[in-house]
């Protein structure tokens, strides 16, 4: 079986400087990546900043033969994205590979969350996601390919107690990467979502034991594989963690009419509420129009 390469490639990896974002950067550069490095080397709740973790992680690049450059700019604005776009247009030349995967923590019960946590935790994730990917887009448009990743997690797609800040920004990256896999479609640009198990400096405190079966490394091989040229796949998300790899997905049920079109009553949902849940005959909706399709064809 022909190993899968990135020769003359360049991928922009954030949050590189540790856990996940490293594994992805060291492996895509042992197969052939140009590799830009970014993290602002901060705390796990934001707070802070040191160049040590992106410098390590290129010095381990460097140190095996491969080629790389460490950013230290924020996601959390938009000068701080193009900037980190700029560092790899300006040291290689193009941008083939973005992965979205920095990020923080600010975890607290949904009645005493305040509104700085939810602000950083937003701009982090789901804004720094944005202000990376907008100039990274219009140059893989330019170039007519790319690749984008971002990560969602467990808690975006299914909720978990305490994050409701971390829940929603990350269940906001699911929608962001669907609308990109279609405005890209035609720019040979793909995009997929990774919602990774891993233990990270982010998720010590909350796996215990079970972390030391969870290392960051048994998750890459997904997102290596879902930011190369033979994947074609785009606007989906995909699970990974322990060597376990799998697919989540939105779905539509087939859902009912319980009355003439127009004149459902709330009682009338309350004795179909069991054909409307079930789950028999689900789709899986391609875009916001496609979604559209069970009600569209009563109307027709």
């Amino acid at each position: 079986m022909d190993p899968i390469t990135f020769d003359g490639q360049v991928a922009v990896i954030t949050g590189a400087g540790g856990g996940l974002g490293r594994t992805y950067a060291l492996e895509l550069a042992r197969r052939g990546a140009k590799v830009v490095v970014n993290d602002l080397g901060g705390n796990p709740d934001g707070t802070g900043a040191a160049s040590s973790p992106a410098e390590q992680t290129v010095a381990e690049i460097t140190a095996a033969g491969g080629e790389a450059v460490a950013s230290f700019d924020s996601v959390a604005t938009p000068e701080g994205g193009q900037a980190i776009v700029d560092a790899a247009v300006t040291t290689f030349g193009r941008v083939d590979i973005l992965v979205n995967n920095a990020g923080i923590l600010r975890d607290k019960s949904f009645v005493k969350m305040s509104a700085t946590e939810i602000d950083a935790v937003l701009d982090v994730h789901l804004r720094g996601a944005f202000f990376v990917s907008q100039p990274a887009f219009r140059q893989m448009k330019t170039q007519g390919y790319g690749r984008l990743l971002f990560t969602t997690s467990a808690a975006g797609l299914f909720g978990n107690f305490g994050q409701t800040n971390y829940s929603a920004a990350k269940m906001g990256l699911v929608g962001l990467s669907a609308t990109l896999a279609l405005e890209g479609a035609n720019a040979g640009i793909t995009s997929n979502v990774i919602a990774p198990l891993a233990r990270t400096r982010l998720t010590d405190d909350l796996l215990g034991p079970m972390g030391d079966k969870l290392g960051p490394e048994l998750v890459t091989p997904m997102a290596v594989y879902l930011v190369s040229k033979e994947c074609t796949v785009t606007h989906e998300v995909f699970a990974a963690g322990a060597g376990w790899f799998g697919r989540a997905f939105v779905g539509l049920t087939a859902g009912s009419f319980p009355a003439a079109i127009g004149s459902a009553t709330a009682e009338d949902i309350r004795g179909h509420i069991g054909e409307i849940r079930a789950e028999e005959g689900f789709m899986v909706p391609t875009d916001a129009t496609n979604a559209m399709g069970p009600i569209m064809k009563v109307l027709m």
